[in-house]
């Protein structure tokens, strides 16, 4: 195979990045789903506010790297298991903060060491020089990819439910 000139979609470096995180990501989406009753998109929310505080949920959105109405479902969700808490703003009540609950701490300190150990697994494949390696690979392609973002203009909306071209 060839990143640097891939001739097949199973050489791109986004099929492949996919490809390694549907496989790493299975024991923990288990662990999620059978023993906690919560998504690996749930849960990623869970940990982000556990990690940053109250937020507005398009900030959530923002740090999640997903669109408004998918974090806003997720809230909802969160917020009906009793992990979350909507708190309205007192000077504006069309607006919340999303913050944590003891329930959702409880979850966030409960699953994070086991998912730091399937973390520790897959990457135990690595040296420790190759894993400095694919850090450092890591952080200038994520520098890259965001350039990339910020250069290209948006000149199509994406619309799935219609496929094809606009």
């Amino acid at each position: 195979m060839s990143l640097e000139k891939p001739k097949r979609l199973d050489e791109l470096l986004n099929y492949r990045l996919a490809r390694l995180l549907a496989l790493s990501s299975a024991p923990g989406i288990r662990l999620f789903e059978g023993g906690y009753g919560v998504s690996r998109r749930e849960w990623s929310l869970v940990g982000l506010v556990a990690l940053h505080g109250p937020m507005s949920p398009s900030e959530l959105a923002a740090i999640a790297h997903l669109d408004r109405p998918r974090v806003s479902r997720a809230i909802t969700e969160l917020v009906t298991q009793g992990l979350l808490a909507r708190i309205e703003l007192p000077n504006d009540r069309r607006r919340a903060q999303i913050a944590i609950t003891e329930p959702g701490w409880k979850l966030y300190e409960e699953v994070l060491p086991q998912i730091v150990r399937i973390n520790k697994a897959v990457l135990a494949a690595l040296t420790p020089d190759q894993l400095a390696t694919f850090d450092q690979a890591l952080h200038i392609l994520t520098q890259s990819a965001e350039a990339l973002v910020r250069a290209t203009p948006v000149t199509l909306k994406a619309d799935r439910h219609r496929g094809g071209r606009r």
